[in-house]
């Protein structure tokens, strides 16, 4: 009102990172935390040497050459980058990859928002595995016309008989304009939080029924070229090639799956890129979008410099760099969880990506032993829940190995072990 003298109150946190401004700071090894979910300063290191090098000789290129990086991008991405992006996954996956078939997006979580607001319908159906990637349900959640419906997972990938009974009860026609009334979120390689990969049964049958009730499929795939087991073997195949290999082969293909690709594992999260390898008719639909077209291809500056990162060689020896380190560091803490880990508890060692699934007796509640944890032996990881729609997964504890560096590791994960032994006791103690 007139005359009021009544101030506005702003928060301000300063802040130098995600993890920043918090107990849990990952940079502050006080407390072992073990739940970031991204590479540690020393990996991190390397790739700011190699983009230093390709950005100096991309400005060099762009002064010569009418300065078009500098320009509005065009809506999926330049024929540049995706041309270099389709030559450096087709040398990772070991596998055809199409640069007509990729859209430019700023990370896998950009890519998730595209495909949602996109492609999908507002009353659209969003199924997710009972675990998965807990950001990825906070993303989905915003969009709150649309209902999240949880799917039982095995050890091989997604129980189909009850996805396919969950389809048949919330299946309607979509709005005109929309491809898809229904999406089913997963991660077929490396999955976040299990470790699992997808059967080839499991896949065949997914690919089959996304066809025959026309949902997508959207393939969370930011850990596939991140493969430990043997370096020298190919990843696991991608539900998209599984998909695309049909092309012109199967009467009335339309295509039911995207691979939701990032940079943000492989090279750095902070260049905010990623890409989406999609069917043609997605492929469209992203290039009329009006927020693409409106802004440009997304993050066209950083697109353009990480082109010139793959024709250097440079993006290949940063992913075989992180290879080889995440590599040490998941055998630190998988050894040593193999040689710690209480009676009663158990773990899978995945052959990719960056996390371990602990399963804890079922009466435990691992929100309650990591408390323990953080108050008692100062450590950290994820409980369970925050994995589950449902709010299920309580005696389970995701681990991440990426961060630090196998020393580090070894002496966490065993007090980690050490802290669940003693929990364990005091459980038993009070039944």
């Amino acid at each position: 009102m007139e005359g009021s003298t009544a101030t506005v109150q702003r928060r301000e946190v300063p802040m130098n990172h995600l993890f920043d401004g918090g107990a849990l700071n990952v940079y502050d090894q006080q407390v072992a935390n073990l739940s970031a979910g991204a590479p540690g300063p020393d990996l991190l290191g390397k790739s700011a040497q190699f983009f230093q090098q390709a950005t100096e000789e991309r400005i060099k290129y762009e002064l010569k050459n009418s300065s078009f990086l500098f320009q509005y991008g065009p809506s999926i991405g330049t024929t540049e980058f995706r041309k270099s992006l389709a030559s450096f996954l087709a040398d990772g996956y070991r596998s055809e990859v199409n640069m007509s078939d990729l859209v430019q997006t700023s990370g896998a979580t950009n890519g998730l928002h595209l495909i949602l607001s996109t492609l999908v319908d507002l009353a659209g159906v969003i199924f997710v595995d009972e675990y998965t990637y807990m950001i990825a349900l906070e993303t989905i959640a915003q969009f709150n016309t649309m209902k999240i419906v949880p799917v039982p997972l095995d050890e091989d990938g997604p129980n189909i008989a009850t996805l396919q009974a969950l389809i048949d009860q919330h299946r309607f026609e979509p709005t005109k304009g929309k491809l898809f009334w229904g999406v089913y979120y997963t991660m077929p390689t490396f999955h976040n939080p299990t470790g699992i990969v997808f059967s080839e049964a499991k896949c065949q049958q997914l690919i089959k029924l996304a066809r025959a009730t026309d949902i997508l499929i959207a393939c969370d795939d930011v850990y596939n070229l991140l493969h430990y087991a043997d370096p020298d073997a190919p990843p696991p195949k991608r539900l998209f090639a599984r998909d695309i290999a049909d092309l012109g082969r199967v009467e009335g293909w339309h295509g039911n799956v995207i691979s939701n690709g990032s940079f943000s594992k492989i090279l750095s999260p902070g260049i905010r890129l990623g890409w989406m390898e999609c069917p043609p008719r997605c492929v469209e639909a992203f290039r009329n979008s009006g927020v693409l077209m409106s802004g440009g291809a997304a993050n066209n500056y950083t697109g353009g410099v990480v082109a010139t990162l793959i024709q250097m060689g440079l993006a290949r020896r940063q992913l075989d760099h992180y290879r080889t380190n995440y590599a040490a560091r998941l055998d630190a803490m998988a050894e040593t969880l193999q040689a710690h880990l209480p009676a009663g508890c158990s773990f899978r060692k995945p052959n990719g990506g960056y996390f371990v699934w602990i399963r804890f007796p079922s009466h435990i509640d691992c929100a309650e032993f990591n408390r323990y944890c953080l108050e008692k032996y100062r450590v950290s990881a994820i409980p369970g829940v925050r994995f589950s729609f449902a709010k299920e997964a309580r005696h389970f504890l995701r681990l991440t190995f990426a961060f630090h560096e196998p020393d580090y590791l070894r002496r966490s994960v065993r007090t980690l072990c050490e802290a669940a032994r003693e929990y364990l006791e005091i459980a038993a103690s009070t039944a």
